[in-house]
């Protein structure tokens, strides 16, 4: 089976330029921010970025490493539209696939169970169709005769999630009140790297909560990276929730005075600079 933990950057290191990302998570909520930090410090770009977007997408697209993404939104939750993903977008830095939340979701489906695409009503009679020309449509064979838009399969190079709990196997468990989509990500990739606030043995993962917590797979994950508060400043619950104050300032700061003051070094360098704008801020 194998022990599958390395660091932050080793599994970055995996990564290549042109590469389709996944990133797990939703909006502001348990995004794999370590992983996206060390994405940031290396020299990848040229990325076609998936995600159900939140900072993830405003700093990779604020810092110019996005050729094309396919989302459904990109928000902070509390903050309704990603304000450096706003500004990338609106000096045209990058493609945009836009589509319906049920979309994305089922083009994840698609890609993990190997098919080119699936049929699906959402986007029907909506401008979808219309701001994605390149999407087709398929009549339902049987008598009804339905027509349904046939959504593309979403197929990943590599994923990112976090979770709340791992092992080294890569077995992956989340605690909070929401799987998300973070299976479907490391199913449809053909390389999937978790993070985890905590790696334990793979007896614990059902002492703090039940099996069906269990939410990722070793056979579908690569590596698993130990990352205490790497969701940060998204949430993780129950372990933490999100950072309010770090994230009106993130949204409210120039991205290169962010990316030099948080940005500029290794996770030690990121918590260690967090903590001394706490203490700036009284």
């Amino acid at each position: 089976m194998g022990d599958k933990t390395m660091t932050a950057d080793e599994a970055v290191s995996r990564l290549a330029s042109g590469m389709t990302v996944g990133i797990g998570g939703w909006g502001s909520r348990r995004k794999p921010m370590a992983l996206v930090r060390a994405l940031l410090r290396s020299g990848i770009g040229d990325l076609t970025v998936v995600s159900y977007g939140g900072p993830d997408v405003g700093m990779l697209a604020a810092a110019g490493r996005v050729r094309k993404l396919v989302t459904a939104f990109v928000t902070l939750d509390s903050i309704p539209l990603e304000p450096h993903y706003r500004a990338a977008r609106e000096r045209g830095g990058f493609e945009l696939m836009e589509i319906d939340e049920g979309m994305f979701m089922w083009g994840l489906r698609a890609a993990a169970q190997r098919l080119p695409f699936l049929p699906v009503r959402a986007g029907i009679g909506s401008d979808v169709m219309r701001v994605n020309p390149g999407l087709r449509t398929v009549d339902s064979p049987y008598e009804d005769g339905e027509t349904f838009v046939a959504m593309p399969a979403l197929r990943l190079d590599a994923a990112l999630v976090h979770v709340n709990r791992g092992d080294r196997l890569g077995n992956g468990q989340y605690l909070g009140p929401d799987p998300y989509f973070d299976d479907l990500f490391c199913e449809a990739a053909d390389a999937a790297y978790v993070s985890c606030e905590r790696i334990v043995d793979t007896a614990e993962l059902t002492k703090e909560a039940p099996p069906q917590t269990l939410l990722l797979r070793r056979h579908t994950v690569t590596g698993v990276v130990e990352a205490p508060n790497g969701a940060h400043f998204t949430s993780c619950a129950p372990d933490y929730g999100r950072d309010e104050d770090f994230q009106r300032a993130y949204a409210s700061m120039a991205w290169p005075e962010f990316a030099e003051r948080f940005l500029g070094g290794d996770e030690g360098v990121y918590r260690s600079a967090v903590r001394d704008w706490r203490r700036e801020r009284g």
